[in-house]
């Protein structure tokens, strides 16, 4: 994994007010941590740090940070966002070693049709998108490729089902699921159940059939 590089610049004010401050002017506000590292609070550029988490690396980007001309190799970490727009808007850096093992979530490839799909009209239900791994930074693959072709309907696809990768660990339990193929009926059923607060008794249009209703309410009419 190629390194990318980054300018930083130290930053002295802290708390809410002055973060809005950088934000409207076009940079974001952070914090560098490392092992036997004080921790520095910077700022960013917003246009240099989309372009620097942008790359085929994604949030594993290696990012050599330049801290006023002091250079840190570092990861993205911690990354907040605006609960709306989704802009970032603080996040961690953290001081890395190209020799140590560091944790990271990496995208799961899933490959071809599954044949309970294909042959038995079955539907994918996709249940995680990511995995938990751990590796040396600059082996951190950008995603993991698996094969889903030979499932078929019923079938779960499995954590321990992903290749091995030389100088990569799988961090979580082997039993957890990753995908699902789906008989058609169990799909069906579940669209089929009413929603909250519908009446099971309610037409397509949602209104109630109320015609024995109203012949009953006849019955014991004026007479």
């Amino acid at each position: 994994m190629d390194q990318v590089s980054l300018r930083a610049v130290a930053r002295t004010e802290a708390g809410t007010r002055p973060s809005r401050r950088l934000r409207r002017g076009g940079h974001i506000p952070g914090v560098v941590y490392g092992r036997g590292l004080e921790p520095i609070a910077v700022a960013v550029a917003t246009r240099d740090l989309f372009s620097v988490l942008h790359t085929a690396a994604g949030l594993n980007a290696l990012i050599s940070l330049d801290v006023d001309g002091s250079k840190v190799l570092t990861v993205a970490r911690e990354i907040q966002r605006h609960p709306v727009r989704g802009d970032i808007t603080h996040l961690d850096f953290i001081q890395v070693s190209l020799t140590e093992p560091i944790q990271a979530d990496v995208l799961i490839d899933f490959q071809g049709i599954p044949v309970g799909v294909s042959q038995d009209g079955g539907v994918v239900e996709t249940i995680e998108t990511t995995v938990s791994i751990r590796a040396l930074p600059a082996e951190i693959p950008t995603s993991i490729a698996v094969d889903i072709s030979a499932l078929e309907v019923g079938d779960t696809l499995l954590l321990g089902d992903l290749p091995s990768i030389a100088g990569v660990e799988y961090v979580d339990d082997a039993e957890r699921p990753l995908a699902t193929v789906l008989h058609p009926r169990i799909v069906e059923e579940a669209e089929a159940v009413p929603e909250e607060g519908e009446e099971p008794g309610a037409d397509a249009d949602g209104a109630e059939d109320t015609a024995g209703r109203d012949r009953g309410e006849g019955a014991g009419g004026e007479g």
